[in-house]
């Protein structure tokens, strides 16, 4: 059976709970594309790329807290390893779907700053994830 120190237990319990409220994004997003939200072409896309960062990101991040209870990492860089991914999977839908709000936005707003952001976490997380497994001895 496999361990979790009490972090990585307390971490992927809250992390499932997240679910549900992409769950409630998901039911927004149906709303969009059947017409009940007005919403442009940008925004349909826009909400659409966050809604499916958010869903593939909270499984992915889950996966790095398991894995990171493989290596040998300590501090900062097991932090890292562990929610590097989870805070992308904040960072990339909250830019996704802020930068689109608002009527009629055809174009982002300045949240969309948020994605190069998200996209340096995700990075910098799974980087240090493969390095610490590679290490692990």
């Amino acid at each position: 059976m496999l361990e979790l120190t009490d972090a990585a237990r307390i971490t992927a319990g809250v992390v499932l709970l997240t679910v549900v409220a992409i769950e409630s994004g998901g039911w927004f997003l149906v709303k969009v594309v059947t017409g009940r939200v007005p919403a442009t072409a940008f925004q349909t896309s826009f909400f659409r790329a966050g809604h499916a960062h958010a869903g593939v990101l909270v499984i992915l991040g889950l996966l790095c807290v398991v894995l990171t209870e493989a290596t040998d990492l300590a501090g900062g860089w097991r932090w890292l390893a562990a929610t590097g991914v989870l805070m992308a999977a904040i960072l990339l839908p909250a830019g996704f779907f802020l930068s689109a709000v608002g009527d009629g936005r055809t174009s982002p707003s300045r949240a969309v700053l948020l994605l190069p952001a998200g996209a340096a976490v995700l990075a910098a997380g799974v980087v240090t994830l493969a390095v610490g497994l590679l290490a692990a001895g």
